[in-house]
């Protein structure tokens, strides 16, 4: 069975280092077997990636987006726990989408993050999630993810 580090290289990622948080927070905490992750946002080491969806973004890049914060969540769970087999299961995901008021695909949006999360960590990749628009996100963003994973 392959490990999520062989989904990751099968699938060409990288994982980035872990971004540091912007403001007065902890990137990650973990209580007895879960380790709560902070948001990630949609960016790289190229820069963030900003828009608002409906109305300068295409439901395509807000995916793209969202994909990109689900990396950003798999590089601070390796930096919590070492090897990401100690990730037992990805248990919520929390997604926030900078949208315009006429914009309703939030939830086909997050889902760029939500397939990456089965691609990489198989059957435990599945999990519970919630989607919702905002009128704007921190720093100019179009997505942020945050996440709760169960450890070994």
């Amino acid at each position: 069975m392959p490990t999520p580090e062989d989904n990751l290289d099968r699938l060409g990622i990288v994982l980035p280092a872990p971004m540091k948080p912007v403001a007065t927070y902890v990137p990650f905490v973990i209580t007895g077997k879960l380790l709560y992750v902070s948001g990630q946002v949609s960016a790289t080491a190229e820069g963030r990636i900003l828009g608002r969806l409906g109305e300068n973004m295409e439901l395509s890049a807000g995916q793209h987006a969202a994909r990109i914060c689900g990396i950003n969540l798999i590089a601070q769970c390796k930096a919590a726990v070492g090897e990401l087999s100690n990730v037992r299961r990805v248990v919520k995901l929390g997604g926030f989408v900078n949208a315009a008021p006429n914009f309703v695909d939030i939830p086909q949006v997050i889902n760029g993050c939500s397939d990456l999360m089965v691609e990489v960590f198989g059957e435990a990749g599945k999990h519970a999630r919630s989607a919702v628009a905002c009128p704007t996100l921190p720093l100019g963003v179009a997505v942020e993810v945050d996440g709760v994973f169960e450890i070994a």
